[in-house]
């Protein structure tokens, strides 16, 4: 079981994300009001919190959507789950869709860190069931692809 510690958006690609901290998801569309909701297979991301607080304690001072990511959970380590594995947030259902990404052009925290998290730990996901996902919100894994 996991927990939400963070919902974040941003309203232009290339732009790090704010935490919002509660938001609609569409299905088969992504996360309301986010650049990069659309009809494609990574319509949401999520980022372990653990990871981040790792990359916090090498130095890095990131806030919450700064690797891009849509979802900061905490209780699952998301890279180790295979992509088809099922989620489910309230009402909200997503399904993995990919794990990690390749980074075209060096982030800022690339830039300062010499590291980024988000393209060998975030995962990606698109919404087969839509609803609303708040801070605090409880993660349970339906099925593992």
């Amino acid at each position: 079981m996991g927990k939400v510690l963070g919902v974040c958006i941003s309203e232009q690609k290339g732009t790090q994300k704010k935490n919002v901290h509660q938001a609609m998801f569409i299905e088969d569309w992504g996360i309301e009001n986010d650049a990069h909701a659309g009809k494609w297979h990574r319509q949401v991301s999520l980022l372990s919190a653990d990871k981040i607080n790792e990359f916090r304690a090498r130095g890095a001072q990131v806030d919450d959507g700064a690797f891009g990511e849509n979802l900061i959970v905490e209780g699952f380590d998301f890279r180790n789950l295979p992509v088809g594995t099922v989620l489910k947030c309230n009402d909200v259902i997503l399904e993995m869709t990919q794990i990690g990404k390749q980074c075209h052009a060096h982030c800022e925290i690339y830039k300062v860190m010499g590291d980024c998290i988000m393209p060998r730990e975030g995962v990606f996901a698109k919404v087969l069931h839509g609803g609303m996902i708040c801070e605090g919100d409880e993660m349970v894994i339906v099925s593992r692809g």
